[in-house]
């Protein structure tokens, strides 16, 4: 079987891609694998945030509709950049065993967040972090970075266009050590101090709804407590109904016998923010309601 496996074209992307590749080969070695780059709108943009140029599906529309056309059979994705269901015709298959969640701090100078001086400047383009780092250190100016892994960290050295000089970056430990670059970091930050982006550090494998095939193969690498871990995170991101201009985070695992979920959420300017937890032995769709109508009810106290 040729199976043409599409992604972008960043380090990171291929980096992902490659390492699904290479398992599935292991296991399944007599099909022939090709990897397809594909630019994403996403892509072609690199000046403006996020949150100005449109939704999530920035970095998957282009590659979708090359799975619906079967110019590619199957796609990889960092799960934390897709929209809460696929396109019509297409499915993710169940999730792998996921990458370190946590955020990550590097800074130039100081030796951690506390550490750093009054006003210090961090940059990052996310609001989810944004906000959480002001909860820690409300004197911090936090400014819009975009760009790949490389690119940032270039700018932490360099400083940005403008000429603004930063203090420090926030990206997903999860990247950074797909690249070995993780001597970096600085510092780790707890999930409990900064919940972060549902299924952050998850793959999403993507593949037309009737390509069997190739879905039972991805499929046979997964695991039940990854599958319930994303479900939890995804359906917090799916029942909350937010998108890219809204703080969202999500953070699930499994720990002595019962599953937990920990989330947040907030209004655009950040001003309310609301955490909730949900304890459970059984991973349902309960656990996730819990948390949505607790965080709903908090912020109807803002």
């Amino acid at each position: 079987m040729i199976i043409n496996v599409g992604t972008r074209g960043s380090k990171l992307a291929l980096a992902q891609t490659n390492n699904v590749i290479s398992r599935l080969k292991e296991k399944f070695p007599d099909n022939e694998y090709n990897v397809v780059v594909i630019t994403t709108t996403g892509d072609k943009d690199t000046t403006r945030p996020l949150d100005a140029i449109g939704s999530k599906g920035l970095f998957v529309d282009e590659i979708e509709k090359s799975l619906l056309n079967n110019e590619i059979q199957m796609a990889v994705h960092s799960m934390k950049d897709m929209p809460s269901s696929p396109m019509e015709g297409l499915v993710f298959a169940n999730p792998w065993e996921r990458e370190d969640p946590r955020d990550a701090l590097l800074l130039k100078e100081y030796a951690s967040l506390k550490d750093l001086p009054e006003n210090a400047v961090i940059a990052t383009g996310s609001k989810r972090r944004s906000y959480q780092l002001l909860r820690m250190r409300p004197d911090l100016q936090i400014v819009s970075i975009r760009g790949n892994i490389d690119t940032r960290i270039r700018k932490l050295h360099e400083g940005l266009a403008d000429g603004t000089q930063l203090d420090g970056i926030v990206l997903a430990a999860a990247g950074l050590k797909r690249l070995h670059l993780e001597d970096n970091i600085t510092e780790y930050f707890d999930v409990n101090d900064m919940i972060p982006s549902p299924a952050q550090g998850t793959l999403a494998i993507e593949v037309a709804k009737d390509n069997q095939a190739v879905l039972d193969m991805v499929n046979s690498l997964s695991d039940v407590s990854s599958k319930n871990i994303t479900f939890l995170e995804r359906g917090f991101l799916s029942a909350i109904g937010g998108d890219c201009h809204l703080p969202i985070g999500a953070y699930a695992s499994f720990e002595e016998g019962k599953y937990h979920l920990k989330a947040l959420f907030g209004t655009e300017d950040g001003k309310a923010i609301a955490t909730a937890e949900s304890i459970s032995a059984d991973c349902n769709q309960s656990m996730i309601d819990a948390v949505v109508n607790d965080i709903l009810n908090q912020l109807k106290e803002f």
